[in-house]
């Protein structure tokens, strides 16, 4: 080919230099230094030149590294002795130490008070020495050390904690100029580069990399959940400690890990940025964090529910029940409604409804639309302050058996009846485990207020009231239930009855 070409260009160099031209574009292209033909110039760039990740992590740990802390607690616990955890022993008994050390007094059964010990991580966001960390790490201490990158050990203090959120502000008490990290502002895309560092098994320093590998999880921690899923390696005292992304911004903070046997098994959680940079700024400024709330239960559409209330979609949040007195009831919603936007902001899941009612916070007035019997309503509600602890529990009282609803698997009797102090509805006074009320989630002591948005106090009411979604031809039935979590739907399929 060498000889073949020289002669070309020899004879004719014009066509010579066109032909090696040609010939050194056609090399290429099979070397995939250019393109062959220019539709391939129009491919994405990821199928000719994949995008590989940095040759190291090395710089970015070595910036951000010293603003990571590790956090030392001292916590005092009250172990109850009612009588009943224990025998009674006399000090001269062989194993008196045995129950006094686990928290049995042995003669009068005396409450014991022990000091525990747990570690986990931090991040300092500022020189003067504040801390973020998870408020389960330093849940009841009594006293709170950092430890720094150093080695250094400087006592810290509480200066606010949300168990919403599970986050926490420590101050470090002789903070001076110390090194200290930021909040990235720019939120991190499945599949980007993460980068842990915490305090794994008290092993300080600890570095582990790895990607995004989902946002919005919910697993179940609190009303607010929308953590990150990392892969990068967290273990047991990384709680608290921050995740960066590859410029060393903080990116969330690293709370849970799903594992059976208590290490990493690549499914990690953390509070995102845009979550956790506004807590706690909440908490330095006052101590503790105020969310808006409307005072009701919700919970989400199923399929189920949907096909009972005539919806066409599962979207949205179903209210459950409003709070006697609350800013719901009193602009006028009712159980059973579907709030479905918040502002003109469409809501796909109950806890989205949470998050922006939370969000907006107490005293402001929004607008919510929601679905009633298939028609869109309105409704301006002034929130009020979300309480700091809320109780709902049912009164079971006593059980009597009645005749059993074979197709639904359980058996009623008027709540006036069955339980102490009368109430309305039907209280399930036994369910069959394997029938279809069960399998929907009913348990005995529940009691069924409605059924397809009919009050029942007796078994003629729940006859009739499934007769009826039978003759409209619905596929389920919707029950409003009170059990000791609250009030809550359950759709049961009206062929069961």
């Amino acid at each position: 080919m060498t000889n073949f070409a020289f002669r070309r260009h020899s004879r004719n160099p014009r066509s010579a230099l066109l032909g090696a031209v040609a010939a050194v574009a056609l090399g290429a292209a099979l070397f995939g230094l250019v393109p062959a033909h220019p539709a391939l110039a129009e491919a994405p760039i990821a199928q000719l030149a994949p995008v590989s990740g940095p040759a190291s992590f090395a710089d970015v740990v070595e910036r951000v590294k010293g603003a990571v802390v590790a956090i030392k607690v001292k916590a005092v616990e009250t172990a109850n002795n009612d009588g009943e955890d224990g025998p009674e022993l006399s000090p001269d008994d062989p194993l008196y130490d045995f129950f006094k050390r686990f928290g049995q007094q042995g003669r009068g059964g005396l409450p014991q008070k022990h000091v525990t010990q747990s570690q986990g991580s931090g991040f300092i966001i500022s020189a003067d020495g504040y801390v973020v960390t998870n408020n389960h790490v330093v849940d009841h201490a009594s006293d709170v050390e950092v430890v720094l990158d150093s080695g250094k050990i400087l006592p810290a203090k509480i200066i606010g904690t949300d168990k919403r959120t599970d986050l926490a502000l420590l101050k470090i008490n002789d903070g001076g100029n110390l090194p200290f990290v930021e909040w990235s502002n720019v939120a991190p895309r499945v599949g980007d580069w993460v980068i842990a560092v915490g305090n794994p098994f008290g092993l300080g320093g600890t570095v582990t990399a790895g990607i995004v590998s989902a946002r919005g999880r919910d697993i179940g921690a609190g009303p607010y959940d929308d953590f990150l899923q990392i892969d990068a390696p967290v273990n047991r005292g990384n709680s608290g400690g921050p995740a960066f992304d590859t410029h060393g911004g903080v990116i969330g903070v690293n709370t849970a890990i799903y594992s059976p046997s208590g290490g990493s098994v690549g499914i990690g959680f953390a509070i995102p940025t845009e979550v956790a940079k506004d807590v706690v700024a909440a908490l330095k400024e006052k101590g503790s964090v105020s969310r808006g709330w409307i005072g009701v239960q919700i919970q989400g559409v199923t399929q189920d529910i949907a096909d009972s209330i005539g919806l066409k979609s599962t979207k949205g949040a179903l209210v459950a029940q409003p709070v006697k007195g609350g800013p719901a009831e009193s602009a006028g919603l009712k159980a059973g409604d579907v709030i479905v936007a918040v502002d003109g902001e469409k809501i796909e899941a109950p806890r989205e409804l949470s998050r922006k009612i939370a969000a907006a916070g107490p005293g402001k007035t929004v607008e919510l639309t929601y679905l009633r019997g298939g028609v869109e309503k309105t409704a301006r509600i002034k929130l009020g302050a979300l309480p700091a602890e809320k109780e709902l529990r049912a009164d079971l009282g006593g059980v009597d058996k009645s005749n059993a609803l074979a197709g639904l698997g359980l058996e009623v009797q008027p709540a006036a009846q069955a339980r102490r102090g009368g109430g309305e509805g039907l209280y399930i006074t036994n369910i069959d485990p394997d029938g279809v009320a069960a399998q929907k989630g009913l348990r005995r002591g529940d009691v069924i207020l409605e059924v397809g948005g009919q009050a029942v106090n007796d078994r003629a009411d729940l006859s009739s009231a499934l007769e009826t979604a039978r003759k409209e031809g619905h596929r389920s039935v919707l029950l409003r239930v009170k059990s000791a979590e609250g009030t809550r739907f359950v759709a049961l399929p009206v062929a069961a009855s």
